[in-house]
């Protein structure tokens, strides 16, 4: 910041440390002046994610209170990078929800390595658009190798290959419009609506799916009526005889059955579908068989867990986030599929504008494989952190999360004033407040509103403090707090912190009148 300062020496105060290309000029920014301004930034990034943790996890402020520190109108004239810089630390940093904070433990969390973020600087400087292999050769070939080293690290057939997303959402979205096109309407072509000879179709899912998977269907014509939730058993996990059941009544109904998707991890739970007989299923059936494991595909990484994905080698699609647990920036997703050709073909779309004529040979043009042109070079920062950390130093940080899954899982089951409500196949764990007091009067009415009502407050009271940021689902309908463990910047001592931030809250709540 000093060395910006200086540059502004001499100049006419309200002219003080801007860059000569600001005051007149019709160009960028002078590159040296981008050397000083871009190493003050990287002081204060390296600053934040050294203090990150001493601060609060989410902010003590209110819905509308930002929006009037920032001016109503953009600027006619330009400002000093080093005041836009101090309105940074000002003004965001200390109120944006903390995503790098130690003890962010809320929905499932993605923390961003310092390699990941290295590559994300260079993929903005480089400006490169993957859309097509001449607008981005090191771009498209980098992304079919990064695409192939998560394939072989999470122990999936060479028969796999795939493209990088943004997110699951979109992953997902993409594999149920190849499943639409699989299903032989040509919806790509010809559309859906005024056409009676295609029938109503129907995406079976369980009713822990992630949201994203009923926005697909609405998204793709098939509206929220075209998926079927399938109930779950005691464990979260789909029911196989009520998908069979459900099936059944859709074919008698001349409801044509198009793709069934399988999560492993459900976002609530985590819980594992049985993958192995909904594959069965699906090939019995003629339908797409797409597996969700944006979160815990991570912990395929590890050999000796594969035993929770078994199945999914036989899948037509698989989508993990890299940007969740393998700590890259957001935004990161990896859709892999046995079936490129038809996913080419529900989205392939070649004007003469965006032909390649002056190259001969294996060009895969990516913009052909979604609904998107323009797509940011996600390979770099994959490819970078994959170098970083090597896989063993992945595997070794994964298996550590898992064990403080199981650290903090005793704890809840040791303890006589909180429960858990779901297993814990990988490491978030579901559990609420149930004071000895309150248990004892579980036969009583409106003894499950009181729950619900005190596990809120609970959860409140730790959010509030700032020192912990857990989230919340509701499991067979019961108000249900949280923890999901894969934060790469989580340590024993953060963990101990968390249990005492929850038990501290807890006493105090059952310790304020009624």
């Amino acid at each position: 910041m000093e060395e910006l300062a200086e540059r502004g020496a001499g100049r006419k105060p309200e002219a003080e440390a801007l860059d000569e290309q600001q005051l007149s000029g019709v160009g960028d920014m002078d590159p040296e002046a981008f050397r000083v301004a871009a190493h003050a930034a990287v002081e204060i990034m390296a600053d934040y994610l050294k203090g990150v943790g001493e601060r609060a996890v989410m902010p003590a402020i209110e819905p509308g209170t930002l929006r009037a520190l920032f001016p109503a109108a953009p600027p006619d004239t330009p400002e000093p990078i080093e005041t836009i810089l101090a309105d940074y630390r000002r003004l965001i940093e200390p109120n944006v929800t903390h995503w790098q904070h130690p003890r962010f433990l809320a929905y499932f969390s993605s923390a961003a390595s310092g390699p990941g973020i290295i590559g994300e600087m260079l993929t903005a400087v480089l400006n490169s658009n993957v859309m097509l292999w001449r607008t981005s050769p090191a771009g498209t070939e980098l992304e079919q190798v990064v695409v192939d080293w998560f394939r072989q690290a999470l122990g999936l057939p060479a028969g796999f290959d795939g493209l990088l997303t943004d997110t699951a959402s979109t992953s997902s979205l993409l594999a149920l419009a190849a499943a639409r096109q699989a299903a032989g309407v040509d919806a790509a072509a010809r559309g859906l609506p005024g056409r009676p000879e295609v029938p109503r179709m129907r995406v079976y899912a369980s009713e822990e799916a992630h949201s994203s998977i009923e926005k697909a269907c609405m998204t793709l014509g098939l509206g929220q009526a075209g998926l079927a939730r399938i109930p779950t058993n005691d464990r979260f996990e789909l029911r196989i005889e009520a998908l069979e059941d459900a099936i059944a009544g859709d074919k008698k109904a001349g409801i044509r059955p198009i793709a069934l998707v399988a999560t492993i991890g459900t976002t609530s739970t985590t819980s594992v579908d049985p993958v192995p007989a909904m594959v069965d299923v699906a090939a019995r059936e003629g339908m797409w068989l797409h597996v969700d494991a944006a979160h815990a595909g991570a912990v395929a990484l590890i050999p000796e867990r594969r035993d929770q994905f078994a199945g999914w080698e036989r899948a037509d699609s698989v989508v993990t986030n890299p940007h969740k647990w393998f700590f890259s920036p957001v935004d990161a997703s990896v859709l892999l599929t046995t079936r490129m050709p038809v996913l080419r073909d529900a989205f392939s779309l070649v004007p003469e504008y965006l032909r390649t004529l002056d190259h001969e040979g294996p060009i895969r043009d990516y913009n052909e494989y979604t609904p998107t042109l323009g797509r940011r070079f996600r390979a770099l920062k994959l490819w970078m952190l994959l170098r970083y950390f090597g896989l063993d130093g992945l595997r070794r940080r994964i298996e550590y999360h898992l064990e403080l899954g199981q650290r903090f899982m005793r704890w809840i089951d040791e303890s006589p004033d909180f429960e858990r409500l779901a297993p814990v196949p990988f490491s978030t764990i579901c559990f609420r407040y149930r004071p000895a007091w309150l248990a004892a009067k579980q036969d009583e009415p409106d003894v499950a509103e009181e729950l619900d009502r005190l596990n809120v407050a609970l959860m409140d009271a730790i959010n509030r403090s700032g020192e912990v940021f857990l989230s919340h689902t509701r499991l067979r309908g019961r108000f249900t707090i949280r923890l999901a463990l894969a934060n790469l910047r989580t340590e024993d001592a953060d963990l101990d912190r968390v249990w005492q931030v929850i038990r501290r809250e807890a006493a105090a709540l059952a310790a304020a009148p009624s």
